[in-house]
């Protein structure tokens, strides 16, 4: 009987004896585990961020003419690479580092860095850097078809190293925004406004391109080559946006406020490419497909700031505005006589402010905000917080990248020559073409 029982009493014996060890072991397995879906979670968010990536290059490539797509998609591949490197070396610790109101002052090389979540260091930094490298791709769009690609790697280094840090740390870093309760929950101001805006004060530096606008000022379509290639982009970006936003909740415990992003960020986009659609149709008696792709991208650029401080309804009022605002964003380009081929500026930099003003208005206390917006009985505080935030932005992004694009045009040049942006850049900058096999060979 006793050899019977012997296993049974061996494992109480056992039990009583690893109890205490376990029950004292037991919230250190519960944080590391927590810990460790926390991580996997933002990593995964990360991953998605970077495939935006591709989504850039493809709008971009689509939205512009055959013979520059090889130099726009090298473009948007050099940004991701610039961007990793200089983020890790100085971007992280400018945006996230010890410092003051301004700026970070330590964690350079990541050295002695801290994480600015409850997760590992290299996990909250390749989320970062991800962001990162969106800000800088914004650019590409606007100035595409005639700026020097040299020109572009020295642009999209400083972008990284310096200026977009810098306005991340004001928001993102305990600067001085976040000190007034400035709200930017997933990068309206410090990704889209940063970009949309740098890409402004490019494309009004380099100037239009050739043929674009008449002495009159009549404005001729330069139609890009292909629009499925652009609508593969949209999707990209807009599966991509499921990392950008739901991912900058930095962990999975809320499972709330994961769904309420993830929703609004939805709804908003689809709202967006609706009204965009059915504005255009209205003033030009055709429903354009280009424009009902850029106002869902505008759509989920206005609804990257509040996406966790509004409801449902609100991100469908927030994103049906902002795709009234692209369509007439790019309509006051043209009449200014701003060649932006893509439609970056109302896309990023316009409907950036709309969706970091929009807090101010539709945000709620409830939600995570530090004030109830003027719908909900706030008043003009928030909103007025808002407005002071981003104005500050744009214009230090105009003053900076201003300076940045008059130095590089001082030096090497900003914009190709004449008979090179006729034939193409691809050719002239790269030596290939993205099509190659459709030239048309003579014989002597």
């Amino acid at each position: 009987m006793y050899k019977k029982n012997f296993g049974l009493i061996l494992f109480f014996i056992m039990a009583t004896l690893l109890f205490p060890i376990l029950a004292s072991a037991e919230p250190k397995i519960l944080y590391a585990t927590q810990r460790g879906v926390d991580t996997l979670w933002v990593l995964i968010a990360a991953f998605l961020v970077f495939f935006m990536q591709a989504g850039f290059g493809m709008v971009e490539a689509g939205f512009i003419r055959a013979k520059n797509t090889c130099n726009i998609l090298t473009k948007n591949f050099m940004d991701f690479c610039i961007a990793s490197l200089g983020f890790f070396m100085f971007g992280y610790a400018i945006m996230f580092g010890i410092g003051n109101n301004f700026i970070g002052l330590t964690g350079w090389f990541l050295n002695g860095a801290k994480s600015g979540a409850n997760i590992p260091l290299y996990a909250f930094w390749l989320f970062q850097a991800a962001f990162c490298g969106a800000a800088a791709s914004i650019v590409a769009g606007g100035m595409a078809e005639r700026m020097k690609f040299p020109a572009y790697i020295i642009y999209s280094f400083a972008i990284s190293v310096l200026i977009y840090p810098l306005v991340g740390h004001w928001i993102w870093g305990g600067g001085w925004l976040a000190k007034l309760n400035f709200a930017d929950f997933a990068g309206s101001t410090v990704v889209h406004v940063v970009g949309g805006f740098a890409a402004l004060i490019g494309t009004i530096i380099l100037g239009p391109r050739i043929g674009k606008y008449n002495p009159d000022g009549s404005v001729n379509a330069i139609e890009g080559h292909s629009i499925p290639l652009a609508s593969l982009g949209v999707f990209i970006l807009w599966f991509g946006w499921f990392g950008f936003n739901p991912g900058s909740v930095l962990g999975v415990s809320n499972g709330d406020l994961i769904a309420r992003v993830a929703i609004n960020t939805n709804l908003s986009a689809a709202m967006g490419g609706i009204t965009a659609m059915l504005f255009v149709w209205k003033l030009f008696g055709k429903p354009d497909l280009s424009m009902a792709m850029n106002g869902a991208l505008a759509g989920l650029v206005a609804i990257t700031a509040p996406c966790a401080f509004v409801d449902p309804w609100a991100a469908i009022v927030i994103g049906g505005i902002g795709g009234i605002v692209v369509v007439l964003g790019v309509m006051l380009l043209d009449k200014l006589n701003i060649d932006d081929p893509v439609g970056a500026v109302p896309v990023h930099g316009f409907n950036g402010i709309w969706g970091t003003l929009s807090i101010g208005l539709f945000g709620r206390a409830s939600l995570g905000l530090a004030n109830n917006g003027l719908f909900y009985g706030g008043g003009l505080k928030q909103l007025g917080i808002q407005l002071l935030g981003v104005t500050v932005v744009a214009i230090f992004i105009l003053v900076s990248m201003g300076l940045v694009f008059k130095c590089i045009d001082k030096l090497i040049g900003l914009r190709v020559s004449r008979e090179e942006e006729l034939r193409g850049l691809d050719i002239g900058e790269h030596g290939m073409e993205s099509y190659a096999g459709f030239q048309i060979f003579t014989t002597q």
